[in-house]
């Protein structure tokens, strides 16, 4: 077995707007999330969300929807942090037709891979991690939340 651990860096929620739906396409259907506040929490970095970023996600016929996250942290001395990340969402088998008909559940859980990227001195640590995450998105409040770990 390789050593490793896991570091809780950070936890953050962000509430969306409603989805901007383009599909079904052949890939699956592709609905953009866009973010329009948040909040950022933990032992070493402390801010909000920019209203800048979003999740261009793609959900497949098998009812798995694919991550593809983009966003900016403001710290709270100024600092920007650029994070992207993929991830999956199980919607279950019938995931993909229930989006259609818009007939999910209160909450789905999320897995991701958050990379983070930054130029500020105080925060160039972040840029040498791979982090974990795990999360959810309340759908009825179209707000997501995760902790986040770095793989030590």
């Amino acid at each position: 077995m390789l050593d490793y651990r896991l570091e809780h860096i950070l936890s953050y929620s962000a509430t969306l707007r409603p989805p901007e739906v383009i599909g079904p396409l052949p890939e699956g259907i592709r609905a953009n999330f866009y973010v329009t506040a948040g909040s950022v929490q933990g032992p070493r970095v402390k801010g909000q969300i920019l209203p800048v970023g979003g999740d261009w996600l793609t959900i497949r016929t098998d009812g798995i929807g694919v991550l593809d996250v983009r966003a900016t942290f403001q710290t709270h001395d100024g600092a920007l942090i650029y994070t992207t990340y993929s991830g999956v969402a199980d919607l279950g088998e019938d995931g993909y037709q229930k989006f259609l008909r818009q007939d999910l559940p209160p909450f789905i859980s999320l897995r991701i891979a958050p990379r983070y990227h930054t130029a500020d001195p105080k925060y160039l640590w972040l840029n040498r991690i791979q982090c974990l995450g795990i999360g959810q998105v309340d759908m009825a409040r179209l707000e997501v939340s995760y902790d986040v770990y770095a793989v030590r």
